[in-house]
């Protein structure tokens, strides 16, 4: 009865210790890539054993372009990231693309140079329409 009692009180404990360090966690709702885009929660990846949770197959290809990168700008819309981002790696000025003005940009992305400063872009497609009209976007850089 007395090791029935015991077993009962530990499981209790483990329960309510488990769901204190659950609730403690911040959840994400936001894509760490297309900022303003909720979360998928089927869509994910994991970087070093924590899963990251994206909005769309195409933010999955590009963070495995740079994950470790992105895993450090990432923190704010995905707390989870905290301790085992980078903390060598430093984020860029430029943080968003200056025509798709939600989604990240890094390091390795497509970029250019006008009037002497580097641009980075989140793909090709932005780059294009950049130079068609970069008076249009110029304004997008902050």
């Amino acid at each position: 009865m007395e090791n029935n009692r015991l077993l009962q009180t530990t499981l209790l404990a483990l329960i309510l210790v488990g769901n204190a360090s659950f609730a403690a966690e911040p959840r994400q709702k936001y894509c760490p890539l297309m900022v303003e885009d909720a979360a998928e929660m089927d869509t994910f990846v994991k970087y070093k054993g924590v899963k990251v949770f994206l909005c769309c197959s195409s933010c999955k290809r590009q963070w495995n372009e740079n994950p470790d990168y992105f895993a450090v700008v990432s923190v704010k819309q995905a707390p989870q990231l905290k301790p085992v981002a980078s903390q060598e790696i430093k984020a860029l000025d430029q943080e968003f693309c200056p025509v798709y003005t939600d989604r990240r940009v890094h390091p390795k992305g497509p970029s250019l140079v006008h009037n002497g400063k580097k641009i980075y872009f989140s793909k090709t497609r932005a780059l294009e329409r950049f130079q068609t009209s970069p008076d249009r976007y110029l304004k997008n850089l902050k």
